[in-house]
């Protein structure tokens, strides 16, 4: 039987660089964030823009944590892929998907999920040993996204602001996404008691 999997703790991911931008843009599809280039970031607005599917132009928004690490990710770069290998790009490899300074190639969901599982062993596994961690199984970037926006809808964020923050084309595909727990469902309750609101008066 399949091991079941706590949501992922967004906050607790703390790794330098990717991880922890994946995190703080997890409600955004992964493929689409490792499509982002450095001449379509917007700093000041903490923003940046992607071609979607069919030629739209999209925007994936962040917040503070990325706004500080992206300098550390893009030192003296002005054009190209945001998020690069750790190696030159293979000959055949598209120009679009190759760095112009340092001639390293975009990285891959594959590595991407490789690179996001392997940091976050110890922390989807929290009483497993360090000495254990060759035989642990981390976060999938799919789980990351469907913990990412469970945390907004438990945290009262609207249908309309999941969708856009998500892009599903429909409440039906959302759904199954965005579902709060039964603590959050609780903690609602709790929220809406007539009985305790008059306590605390």
């Amino acid at each position: 039987m399949a091991r079941s999997r706590p949501s992922v703790p967004l906050a607790a991911i703390d790794d330098p660089a990717l991880p922890e931008v994946l995190a703080e843009l997890a409600a955004a599809r992964a493929d689409e964030v490792l499509c982002l280039n450095v001449q379509d970031l917007y700093p000041q607005d903490k923003r940046g823009k992607i071609t979607a599917k069919g030629g739209a132009t999209e925007w994936i928004h962040w917040q503070s944590g990325t706004a500080q690490l992206l300098p550390h990710l893009i030192p003296r770069r002005t054009h190209g892929p945001l998020f690069l290998t750790d190696r030159k790009a293979p000959a055949r490899t598209p120009t679009l998907d190759v760095c112009p300074a340092t001639g390293r190639a975009r990285l891959s969901y594959r590595r991407a999920e490789e690179i996001f599982e392997e940091n976050t062993r110890l922390l989807a596994n929290p009483l497993a040993s360090p000495d254990d961690i060759e035989d642990l199984d981390g976060w999938t970037l799919h789980r990351l996204r469907h913990s990412a926006l469970t945390h907004d809808a438990e945290g009262g964020n609207s249908t309309p602001m999941l969708l856009a923050r998500s892009r599903h084309a429909s409440v039906r595909s959302l759904e199954r996404y965005a579902r709060p727990g039964v603590d959050a469902v609780a903690r609602h309750m709790a929220s809406c008691d007539p009985a305790a609101r008059r306590r605390h008066r």
